[in-house]
């Protein structure tokens, strides 16, 4: 295989658009008098391109970055190269380029085959609720693989610490259409998501290593806010006009005087309100997210700290 084993490997650039004063990087190999192309998904102002270098001009910490980036590129590209020669595979321009990215029939599992398996596997174990909050995060992938990539999928061996930041940094800044962005905690659930998930492909040894090896999740303590005795008093003396918003309202001060969480209270069952050993009406249930056993009593209103709900 030696007799194509040469490789070459440029750097050039195009213009997006053809009134834009910044440019598209690419990289182009070529083995054997053939080509393959692939975009870097970076982006310079025209006059910080060196043409004769094929490299940033300057030193502002973007060009020192781009540089580093694109001199680990050319290691990759040679390393794809010296794989193929390991395996003896024939060594074309597009063998390497596939290789480097991951698109080969060597390249293992995608991002999305683990999240598809993660999505699937486990609606068995995780709660309505949870799993609802995974396919968002499984979205939010899609979204910004398609706008920072380019891509459709990415190879799990892809992904390392800069993908994990890049994607941080993707959620923090997004904003959808329809509401505003992430705060630092909704960021960092997203994040706690992806790690589980990263967790998981090591378990199925589809990775060696785990990219949130060196990553730490950030959560901001927060204060939460209680409703005051007089506030919880309008409430209950609030009459709406729209059947629905008072039954609304019914259920939310039953929530507050049972402690029961929105989910648990939806949970609720006619066979959940037992008589107790004193005679009086008890209602009998779990917490759905500890599944700690609850036992509460209703109370007539004037003789303790709970009131009872009509039902």
């Amino acid at each position: 295989m030696l007799e194509n084993s040469r490789l070459s490997i440029l750097f050039f650039t195009r213009k997006p658009e053809k009134e834009s004063d910044t440019l598209r990087i690419y990289a182009r190999v070529t083995s054997a008098g053939k080509r393959a192309e692939f975009s870097l998904n970076r982006d310079l102002k025209a006059t910080l391109w060196d043409n004769n270098r094929k490299r940033g001009r300057g030193s502002s910490n973007y060009v020192l970055s781009l540089n580093k980036y694109l001199d680990q590129v050319f290691t990759g590209l040679h390393e794809a190269q010296r794989q193929l020669l390991e395996e003896n595979k024939t060594i074309t321009s597009a063998a390497v380029k596939a290789r480097y990215l991951g698109e080969d029939e060597e390249a293992g599992k995608s991002l999305l085959d683990l999240i598809t398996y993660h999505n699937t596997t486990m609606h068995t174990s995780l709660r309505p609720g949870t799993m609802k909050n995974y396919f968002i995060t499984e979205r939010c992938i899609k979204r910004f693989l398609k706008d920072e990539y380019e891509l459709e999928d990415i190879p799990l061996k892809k992904l390392d610490y800069r993908f994990i930041v890049d994607y941080e940094q993707y959620v923090r800044r997004y904003k959808p259409t329809t509401r505003t962005g992430c705060t630092n905690n909704g960021a960092m659930k997203h994040m706690e998501r992806l790690k589980k998930m990263s967790r998981l492909a090591v378990r199925l040894d589809w990775v060696e290593k785990d990219p949130f090896i060196n990553f730490k999740l950030k959560f901001k303590k927060t204060e939460r806010q209680f409703l005051t005795e007089r506030e919880l008093k309008r409430i209950e003396e609030t009459t709406f006009k729209v059947p629905s918003y008072e039954k609304i309202k019914d259920l939310f001060v039953f929530d507050c005087y049972t402690g029961l969480a929105y989910i648990d209270v939806k949970e609720l069952k006619a066979k959940h309100l037992v008589i107790g050993l004193d005679g009086g009406d008890w209602l009998y249930t779990k917490r759905t997210k500890t599944d700690e056993p609850l036992k509460i009593p209703f109370i007539a209103e004037g003789q303790g700290d709970f009131r009872e709900i009509p039902r």
